[in-house]
């Protein structure tokens, strides 16, 4: 099955990520979730902990919420401490080569935001070049990303809103991990 690397800060107060895992857990018992910010709340990742895991899977998926145009602290110290020299590259560095690197997010903003060129400026995919490159740099399969908008309720979106789009984003995830079985 696949691993699940969960970096939401606060899982609890999420509608939306919180849904999409409350479904995977549901449809997929056989999925692997480490949800790095209860396993870490001191930041004080344990990389062979966390490169056992790795090894585990063929497809590893990123799930958080897109914070200020990237990826919650804490899953960018989890990248700096656990893609490893001579783990994730170097000349040894193979050991997740022609593994799958999935992004899977949640926007708060509208799509029409980012889309248009809005008062985001970009288009999401932009925001996720870095991914794309640890995904190069580490020798695995980058899949683009699953994602979807409107998850803040300041932008006017209901908490039912944003279970049924979580709900929708988790069966994207499901049928994704299938095909690449």
């Amino acid at each position: 099955m696949a691993l699940i690397i969960l970096a939401h800060p606060d899982i609890d107060k999420s509608f939306a990520n919180k849904t999409i895992m409350e479904a995977l857990r549901e449809k997929a018992p056989g999925i692997e979730i480490r949800n790095i910010a209860n396993l870490y709340p001191d930041y004080k990742i344990v990389a062979q902990a966390e490169q056992e895991a790795l090894l585990r899977h063929h497809t590893i998926i990123f799930q958080y919420p897109f914070y200020w145009y990237n990826m919650p602290a804490i899953l960018k110290h989890w990248f700096d401490v656990v893609f490893e020299y001579q783990f994730a590259y170097g000349s040894r560095g193979d050991k997740l080569k022609g593994k799958n690197f999935v992004p899977s997010f949640t926007v708060g903003a509208p799509e029409k935001e980012y889309y248009t060129l809005g008062e985001h400026h970009f288009h999401v995919n932009e925001f996720c070049k870095n991914l794309e490159q640890t995904a190069y740099y580490a020798q695995m399969n980058y899949i683009s990303p699953v994602y979807f908008h409107g998850t803040s309720l300041a932008a006017g979106y209901t908490e039912n809103d944003i279970k049924c789009k979580a709900k929708e984003h988790a069966a994207k995830l499901m049928a994704l991990i299938e095909t690449l079985k």
